[in-house]
């Protein structure tokens, strides 16, 4: 990627998710709640069988995943802020919606590092597979994240 060439975070629609490892949702309005939330979701998760083949690292890269998106959804989306997690299939499915479905996810390009903004940047090198979509008056933005096989 070059700095005039934004890697794009894809309008696709939002995968179906089963909950057969476990389901986990939150309201979010301030970033306490958002510590508080991945507390919990570390609990829940040590509660559920991982994914065949998961490890440690793989639930560390899962609440980095679920931090950034959220984080993303408290600077930039419209209150109120619904996230949720989803233990299905071979990984999990984190899904943050917003109030402003009209404003999409936009990666940082040709930013210094160090002023942040890298968020979108991160989570789409480490899940499988990532978008956004809008359904009804709410912006979804997802990432799916599975352990290599």
């Amino acid at each position: 990627m070059t700095s005039d060439q934004p890697s794009v975070w894809a309008h696709r629609a939002l995968p179906v998710a089963t909950g057969d490892r476990g389901t986990w949702s939150w309201g979010i309005t301030r970033p306490a709640e958002l510590t508080s939330a991945r507390r919990e979701l570390r609990r829940g998760l040590s509660e559920h069988p991982l994914p065949t083949g998961a490890g440690e690292d793989d639930v560390d890269r899962l609440l980095l995943a679920f931090e950034e998106l959220t984080s993303n959804g408290l600077r930039h989306g419209g209150s109120p802020i619904e996230v949720q997690v989803d233990g299905c299939g071979r990984g999990w499915l984190i899904d943050v919606s917003d109030a402003r479905p009209g404003q999409p996810p936009v990666p940082a390009v040709g930013r210094d590092p160090a002023l942040g903004g890298l968020g979108l940047h991160l989570v789409a090198r480490l899940a499988t597979a990532h978008g956004w979509a809008v359904t009804g008056a709410r912006k979804h933005v997802w990432a799916a994240l599975c352990p290599a096989a």
